[in-house]
């Protein structure tokens, strides 16, 4: 029954408490009466700590551990704030009686400045009629203050004495709740301002000193006990530092970085500022790179400033503040001294400013922004054997990186016993040739080391990973690079899984399922995938028989397969302990990963080896055969197939059930595509000599073409080539430009693409071209005849053609003196659909032979061959000619070929340019050879069935 109306009458007290405006000081002491409770009404308890006069309204924190700031403490009762004692009565029944603030300041034992009050005339005032709010020092607050300062104030009553009292007062009441934090007031003394401190541990200072009895009312304002006396404060902490040489260092580094007048700004700062002795401690060589940089000498500075007043009453225990330079410290108390960093380092505490306090510290705090990474790094055995295998020299103070530095537990024996070389390349892959902070990494980013490897990051919801290797809490950005502390050792890929698997000889028959259900793409191609791969073990209860029967459903296969992939790299480092993890897979189903000591289990089923890298993904290794347990099995004979691979679970039958086919979408294909290279020479302007000679000699069916070429460097050259495309149209484009004539023939072909080979050699610059043509065939061969007459223009008279050639085999050899150029040309053609020779296309080919792939443009002047010319040619030949030799067997039908004789020069002359460009447009348009086809008739000889083909005739131009 007692417990149920303790807890009843402390939960009315806390509801009590929600209903006003109260504040961390209010709820400190109310806590402090709960604790209380059994000494009677109105009871606090207080921490009193030992060996000192020390008290404290103290939290909860506090409370349980029986100390402050590190020191043991004992409970004290006291009356709570207004209240007091009777005699024979349990706890603090009465209230205490209300006067003006003078005769408070005797109910609360502050008898020293009620005793001010009388010999500096203060006490009329505070008597009298107002509003007033005072911090009384208590007495021992009076008897800790310099007796050289007590002196002067006791010697000065009516001016120092007043001045100082009126200093700890404000014209107004204010109770602890309307004291907010980094509120000013303005003194009663020339209206000088008093800072305020109301920190969440219900402490609340007055410039650094702590009401330790606050509220107590009066009839004319209310009275607040402090721990100390007040001093003027009318100096920035920019001012402190102009003042006090024994910070002109300190000094120093704040003009150099630039943030002095920082300092002298409005503000709520807290500065612990090293003497110019802790600056002495910092090695020469540190303290010049220091001083040579800006940005670091503001990080240092930064590092010493908070952006908040802290001050040294207000700590009771470590707590952790963050610096303006962005990173944190721990600002902590032992006994009456100021920990940094667990470092007692406080020479002088609480110098209060108009602005903030300082402390005075005897070290310089370096913040990880003015390191060099390798400062950064505690003693290891990574920084053991980074020095003893010659990489700390790639590390200099001028170069950033990044260290991915294995805990010592990483470096096990099998590692520490590694030939150095290879030790060597292994550290090298954890040093990476850029900084990299924790916060600029992300899923699948590349990172390259200084061994030339790419390691990648992957980002899961508990850790950050680099390939098998997660980091621990703990990293660090330096001045020069970062450092990451990583669980082992990082292990980067080798190659593919397919490579993998191969190279392992434990999953065959694996391999062999994945390719027989056109799969195997998916382990050898670019990608991040998670493989669950079973090994041979998982098959060896099946017959040949039942091989069979297992890849006869190529959509089951499939199913069953895809069931072991997922999208993504999850390795085991990745996976959140304690719960079950879900990886879908590319089958659709789940699968229920969980980490267990360092070890995976995927659906209950032990993973012997994980996190085996792989360049495309992770592979873990089972010796099951994994199914998913909500999909049913439809076919009675795979059921029994399937229960006799899989034991871990029961696998539902349902009948008639069949698996989907799944769309291999996940599979990358390889697509050709078509590569245009286009080469232009250009040279200054040579004149070029063209001269063309057709004969034919009558006991010789043989038609040789004579080409003779004197020339020096063409103007322009252009070749394009083309490989591997599927176009539909094809147009080719030839212009010869001369004097007197020029020449433009464009040719369209539409159908079915040839294959065209093309291999050239080039080197140098020829001066002397011989070409020469061979043309092979089968049987039916085809015989060409040129002969050009006329003195000035030439002219075609008739082609010969017959037979029904299928592949042509066109060598052109150039050679030149100092080079030599090579070209071989493989071009295939195909007879119509009857089965008889394109005789149109083929005379346009053989006419147009050199339009197909180049463009030349030449200017040049016709040459016509004297006699003993043309005999030399066909005789010898010689340099600087050209001979084109075709052979075609005869039974010739006669086709007059395009009378060249209409050739006009178009230099200079853009509308007769225009004019011919429409007429060939229009002839291409009308389809001249699909006429030309239309005209055959068929013709019978000796049993042979052929058609008859009608010849074109042009007349002869006449001379």
């Amino acid at each position: 029954m007692k417990l149920v109306f303790a807890a009843s009458f402390a939960l009315l007290v806390l509801s009590s408490l929600d209903l006003v405006d109260s504040s961390a000081y209010d709820k400190i002491v109310s806590h402090s009466r709960i604790r209380a409770k059994k000494q009677g009404p109105n009871v606090c308890a207080l921490q009193q700590v030992m060996g000192t006069n020390k008290k404290y309204f103290s939290t909860c924190r506090n409370w349980y551990k029986g100390s402050i700031c590190g020191k043991k403490t004992m409970v004290l009762y006291e009356c709570c704030p207004g209240y007091m004692k009777l005699d024979g009565m349990l706890g603090c029944p009465a209230v205490a009686p209300i006067d003006h603030v003078y005769g408070t300041l005797g109910l609360v034992g502050a008898t020293t400045t009620q005793r001010y009050a009388d010999i500096s005339s203060l006490r009329a005032e505070i008597e009298g009629r107002g509003s007033f709010t005072m911090f009384a020092p208590s007495n021992d607050a009076w008897d800790l203050l310099d007796a050289s300062v007590k002196a002067k104030l006791e010697g000065s009553p009516d001016v120092e004495l007043n001045n100082a009292l009126h200093y700890h007062m404000i014209n107004k009441r204010l109770v602890t709740k309307d004291l907010k934090n980094d509120l000013t007031l303005k003194s009663m003394h020339n209206s000088h301002g008093l800072r305020i401190n109301h920190y969440s541990n219900g402490v609340v200072t007055v410039n650094c000193a702590r009401i330790i009895h606050g509220n107590q009312v009066s009839t004319n304002g209310v009275v607040h006990i402090i721990d100390r006396v007040l001093t003027l404060v009318e100096d920035t902490i920019h001012n402190v530092l102009d003042k006090d040489e024994d910070l002109s260092s300190l000094r120093t580094v704040a003009e150099v970085s630039g943030l002095m007048d920082t300092l002298k700004k409005p503000g709520q700062y807290t500065l612990f500022a090293p003497t110019n002795t802790a600056f002495d401690k910092i090695e020469g060589d540190v303290m010049e790179r220091l001083m040579s940089d800006t940005t670091i000498l503001q990080a240092l500075l930064q590092y010493h400033l908070l952006n908040s007043v802290q001050c040294s009453e207000a700590i009771m225990a470590g707590a952790v503040y963050e610096t303006m330079e962005g990173s944190t410290i721990e600002i902590g108390c032992d006994g009456n001294s100021l920990t940094v960093n667990g470092i007692k380092m406080v020479l002088k505490k609480d110098i209060v400013t108009t602005n903030g306090v300082i402390h005075l510290i005897d070290q310089v705090l370096i913040p990880n922004a003015a390191k060099l990474v390798m400062e950064l790094v505690s003693e290891s055995t990574f920084k053991d054997m980074v020095s003893e295998l010659g990489l700390a020299a790639a590390m200099q103070p001028e170069t950033e990186y990044t260290l991915l530095a294995p805990l010592n537990g990483a470096f096990t024996e099998e590692v520490m016993s590694m030939d150095q070389r290879l030790l060597k390349i292994i550290l090298e892959n954890h040093i990476l040739k850029l900084k990299v902070s924790l916060s600029e990494l992300y899923n699948g980013q590349e990172l390259e080391t200084l061994g030339g490897k790419l390691l990648r990051v992957f980002i899961y919801r508990t850790a950050v990973c680099i390939e098998n290797a997660c980091m621990v809490r703990g990293s660090k950005e330096g001045s020069n690079g970062a450092l990451h502390l990583m669980r082992s050792i990082i292990k980067p890929p080798e190659s593919t899984m397919f490579d993998l698997l191969i190279a392992d000889g434990r999953f065959k028959i694996f391999l062999s399922l994945m390719d027989t259900a056109g799969l195997i793409d998916l382990l050898k191609q670019t990608g991040a995938y998670t493989l669950f791969a079973p090994t041979d073990d998982a098959f060896e209860v099946l017959s040949e028989e039942d091989m069979a029967l297992l890849t006869s459903d190529p959509n089951a296969l499939r199913t069953i397969l895809l069931y072991h992939f997922s999208k993504g790299v999850f390795i085991n480092g990745g996976l959140e302990g304690g719960v079950t993890n879900l990886l879908k897979t590319i089958q659709g189903n789940n699968l229920q990963l969980l980490s267990v000591n360092n070890s995976i289990h995927v659906n209950s089923i032990d993973v012997p080896d994980n996190d085996i890298m792989a360049s495309n993904g992770v592979v873990h290794v089972v010796k099951t055969l994994l199914y998913p347990g909500d999909l049913p099995v439809g076919r009675q004979d795979l059921y029994l197939l399937l229960q006799k691979l899989i034991k871990y679970i029961q696998i539902k039958f349902v009948s008639g059930f069949t698996y989907h086919e799944i769309p291999l979408t996940f599979l990358t294909r390889t697509i050709t595509k078509t590569t245009t290279t286009t080469r232009i020479v250009e040279t200054a302007p040579e004149i070029t000599k063209v001269t063309r000679v057709i004969t034919k000699t009558e006991t010789d069916p043989t038609t040789v073409v004579t080409r003779v070429i004197e020339s020096g460097e063409p103007t322009i050259t252009k070749v394009t080539r083309v490989i591997e495309g599927e176009p539909t149209f094809t147009k080719v484009t030839r212009v010869l430009e001369g004097e007197p004539t020029i020449t433009k023939v464009t040719r369209v072909v539409e159908g079915e693409p040839t294959i065209t080979k093309v291999t050239r050699v080039v080197e140098g610059e020829p001066t002397i071209t011989k070409v020469t043509r061979v043309v092979e065939a089968e049987a039916p061969l085809t015989t060409v005849t040129r002969v050009i007459t006329g003195e000035s223009e030439p002219t075609v008279t008739r082609v010969v053609v017959e037979g029904e050639p299928t592949i042509t085999k066109v060598t052109r050899v150039v050679e030149g003196d100092p080079s030599l150029t090579k070209v071989t040309r493989v071009i295939e053609t195909h007879t119509s659909s009857d089965g008889e020779l394109d005789t149109d296309g083929e005379i346009r080919r053989i006419i147009e032979e050199e339009v197909s792939k180049v463009k030349k443009v030449l200017e040049s002047e016709v040459h016509i061959l004297q006699e003993e010319e043309i005999k030399r040619i066909i005789e010898g030949g010689g340099p600087g000619l050209t001979t084109v030799t075709k052979v075609i067997r005869p039974e010739p039908q006669i086709i007059e070929g395009p009378d060249f004789s209409r050739i006009t020069s178009f230099q200079g002359n853009s509308d007769l340019i225009e004019a011919e460009s429409e007429k060939i447009t229009k002839i291409i348009q009308e389809g001249g050879p699909t006429r030309l086809q239309a005209k055959r008739a068929p013709v019978k000889q000796a049993g042979i069935r052929r058609r008859n083909r009608l010849v074109r005739r042009h007349p002869k131009r006449t001379q």
